[in-house]
């Protein structure tokens, strides 16, 4: 039997783990939607795990995943932070996905300010044949992380080799995300779903040129969030209380009177 009961899949970031979602599950969960996190094929291991993978790999997988709740819940939600956004724009159209669809901070160019001058060369690199799995590209501060408190505890985490996140990412891997984003660029028109684009204006990662392509080119209504107070991790930075709180909305959860604290994510990290 089908429940009423709404369910939400939630994809999590390059890299990275459910961290990256920080509160989100949980905030939802206790909004009594069913969340489900699972982790992309690559990650949760070693970052030498993503050269065997493809950007195919990680639709596959979520869109396997989405088949499953649908199968149980009438009701399906998708959200998903940096690639987990790009995966989840996929998966929606390739299911012709008409519940919810939450986008944090989706990449869909490169072109942070914390970047270098010269990331647009990856290019000429994916030319020269097994250069790019030679080549890793090392998380570095501001991880992020506008919050200098959480970034110093992030930075720390790192140091003591913890694996919430892989410290690197090999080369060939981000051209799997360059993959991905030109196959959304020629589809995006036929998502027509209500979306939720959450960016912040200063993110280090991905300008808000991301998400106004995205309002320009998606094929269903938009309903953007910038922020002023946060960089790249949106689900943990400053503003992270507001984001859950308009996640909830938008799902059409009740929502809090205040959002919780997370007692999971990058932000719990402060404390430890």
């Amino acid at each position: 039997m089908v429940s009423t009961r709404p369910a939400a899949l939630l994809v999590h970031g390059l890299g990275g783990t459910a961290y990256d979602l920080g509160a989100l599950g949980r905030t939802l969960e206790d909004a009594d939607i069913v969340t489900h996190s699972p982790v992309l094929p690559g990650h949760g291991g070693s970052p030498e795990d993503l050269l065997s993978v493809g950007w195919e790999d990680w639709v596959e997988s979520i869109r396997k995943e989405y088949r499953v709740l649908k199968a149980k819940h009438k009701v399906v939600h998708l959200a998903g932070v940096c690639l987990g956004g790009l995966v989840a724009l996929e998966v929606a159209r390739r299911e012709n996905h008409q519940d919810k669809l939450a986008l944090y901070a989706p990449p869909m160019f490169l072109d942070g300010w914390s970047l270098p001058k010269l990331t647009w060369l990856r290019h000429a690199v994916y030319l020269v044949p097994r250069l790019a799995k030679k080549m890793r590209v090392p998380e570095v501060s501001p991880f992020g992380i506008k919050n200098v408190r959480i970034r110093k505890a992030i930075q720390q985490r790192f140091e003591r080799g913890d694996r919430f996140h892989y410290a690197y990412i090999p080369l060939a891997c981000i051209r799997e995300v360059d993959r991905l984003r030109r196959q959304l660029k020629r589809h995006l028109h036929e998502i027509t779903c209500p979306t939720l684009i959450v960016h912040a204006d200063e993110d280090d990662i991905t300008s808000p040129r991301s998400a106004h392509y995205l309002m320009q080119y998606l094929g269903g209504p938009v309903d953007f969030m910038p922020l002023s107070n946060s960089y790249h991790m949106v689900m943990v930075d400053n503003e992270r209380a507001e984001v859950l709180q308009r996640s909830l909305k938008f799902f059409n959860a009740a929502p809090q009177a205040k959002a919780a604290e997370p007692s999971y994510g990058w932000t719990a990290y402060v404390a430890a």
